[in-house]
């Protein structure tokens, strides 16, 4: 890869990588007092309107914002600036219609999807998450068009205000009503409305910054371009997001039916009320909040992955798409792995400090969770790496089969009285397994260069092994310098867990150093991380 290339592409991820650090803390300071806030009943009301709202936004936007990354990236290589625009203008248009839809739907049918969901008293939260499905999808739009030109900096600005807004408005106003005594629909509803209003200020933002970015240069434009026609522009868009959308599409329909399912065998199967029902569902989705934040960290890779492979590829330079594919897959298991295995490790604790008082069943679901985010981490960055070669209907085969197995799985799974609950996230970490694998092996076979995986997994599985091992022999150790009892209370369980995180980030950093399983190129991906690669003498 060429230095500036690759540096384009390392400054990218590092720009997200900070935004997103930046996002996970104030997303647990809204998820987490809000699952405390609504209670494990409250808390599954607000989880099924927002995975309908991401059925629907993932119908509305995704594969599009892909392509237009994609395309944009093309035209820019091929030093197309009119392209570029009239790329834009297409996608604009395209988003606006489909997020109109989208809107429409919640707000026109918020009972009907709420029966359908088997969780009447979620309408109300649906109708307040209505207006983001098109505010979303403008700003998607504008998001694909600034990261086709690598710059990462409207994105991460624009997620960070969304996520400041929806804290302190949601939870405010959540808070506020429950002082009042307001119902648990009344409460999901007030906090998920703190979406609507972050995604709207996210939306003006960057809307103000790119149109002002894209009349400063219309000024200066060299030799303009013909761009092809606005029918071509949307064909091929189509072309190239479409297996995309469905791909992801069939991943949220999943995640939808798969909600239904597990709280329809949990009653229907297993024997459980409906109020039971929705506490262990409350529960699992606690888990599920959780085990998201690894993937969380690994999404600016996979949005930088997308145009730097694609400007790669539409100039037959598939050596240096090969170095940023391995480049990306060694990041992801570096960060993703050591997260996954410490929520697995250190589940009883994280659940018990950070929500007293739910169902006993959280840590065991965490636990299963925690590994299974390691392969939901491969699986998003092993997609984007196909989608951006040229083969966006791999992911898709991959997603589909993935999906059926989790369907199945939970259906007999859940349904087991002696498992009910235990089984969705047994069927999760299989679905993302198969997905993994699956999806590696189209890698080793379809790409022109294929990336070299030894060091990219086993070196991190080796370094992750031993500071798993340090982290479950440490905690009790600090629990007893603690002198705490059979059971501790919650200031004593954080004070252990941390410091038994402490004590295993540091036994995973030597390791990493030691056994070399992180480069100076990995190290870019990191803000001021050359200085630190000098610092630990890393080459």
């Amino acid at each position: 890869m060429s230095e500036t290339r690759n540096q384009n592409y390392l400054h990218g991820a590092a720009i997200l990588t900070v935004s997103v650090i930046i996002i996970k803390i104030l997303g647990a300071i809204y998820k987490i007092p809000m699952g405390n806030i609504l209670g494990d009943e409250g808390f599954t009301h607000f989880n099924v309107a927002y995975n309908l709202y991401n059925l629907l936004l993932t119908l509305s936007t995704a594969g599009l914002p892909v392509a237009v990354s994609k395309m944009v990236s093309e035209a820019n290589t091929l030093g197309r600036p009119m392209q570029v625009r009239r790329i834009f203008r297409v996608a604009l248009g395209a988003f606006a219609v489909l997020g109109t839809a989208g809107t429409l739907v919640m707000l026109l049918y918020p009972t009907e999807l709420a029966v359908f969901m088997e969780d009447v008293e979620a309408a109300q939260s649906i109708k307040a998450m209505a207006p983001s499905v098109l505010i979303v999808c403008i700003m998607s739009a504008f998001r694909g068009f600034t990261q086709g030109h690598s710059d990462m900096r409207p994105t991460s600005v624009s997620q960070v205000i969304e996520v400041a807004v929806k804290v302190a408005f949601g939870l405010a106003l959540a808070w506020y009503l429950s002082k009042l005594g307001k119902s648990l629909p009344i409460l999901s509803a007030a906090a998920i409305s703190g979406v609507s209003v972050g995604s709207l200020a996210a939306c003006l933002y960057i809307c103000i910054k790119t149109m002002r970015g894209m009349k400063r240069t219309r000024r200066a434009l060299p030799n303009p371009d013909v761009p092809e026609r606005s029918g071509i522009i949307l064909k091929r868009l189509i072309k190239i997001g479409v297996p995309i959308a469905l791909g992801s599409s069939v991943l949220s329909v999943i995640t939808l039916v798969n909600t239904k399912l597990v709280l329809g065998r949990l009653q229907s199967a297993a024997g459980l009320s409906s109020t039971d029902a929705l506490v262990l569902f409350g529960v699992y989705s606690k888990a599920l909040t959780l085990y998201n934040l690894p993937a969380a960290f690994i999404t600016p890779l996979t949005v930088s992955v997308v145009p730097a492979i694609a400007a790669n590829m539409a100039k037959k330079s598939y050596v240096e798409a090969r170095e940023v594919a391995e480049s990306s897959l060694r990041i992801s298991s570096i960060i993703a792995l050591p997260m996954g295995v410490g929520l697995s490790v250190l589940c009883a604790p994280i659940m018990n400090v950070l929500y007293p008082g739910s169902a006993s069943q959280g840590p065991l679901l965490l636990s299963i969770m925690g590994i299974a985010s390691f392969f939901v981490c491969v699986s998003l960055i092993t997609t984007s790496i196909l989608q951006a070669s040229g083969f966006e209907r791999l992911p898709m085969i991959t997603m589909v089969a993935g999906g059926v197995m989790n369907l199945i799985l939970n259906w007999f799974l859940v349904g087991n009285p002696k498992i009910n609950i235990v089984g969705a996230p047994v069927g999760t970490l299989c679905c993302y397994v198969f997905m993994s694998v699956l999806n590696l092996v189209f890698i080793k076979t379809c790409l022109p260069k294929k990336p070299r995986l030894n060091r990219a997994f086993l070196l991190p599985a080796f370094n992750c092994a031993v500071m798993g091992f340090a982290a479950w022999l440490v905690y009790p150790a600090f629990l007893g310098l603690l002198g705490a009892g059979p059971q501790p209370d919650r200031f004593t369980t954080m004070v252990a867990m941390l410091g038994t995180i402490a004590v295993a980030a540091l036994v995973y950093l030597i390791l990493t150093i030691a056994t070399r399983a992180i480069t100076l190129d990995d190290m870019k991906l990191i803000p001021k991380g050359e200085r630190i690669a000098k610092l630990l003498r890393i080459r």
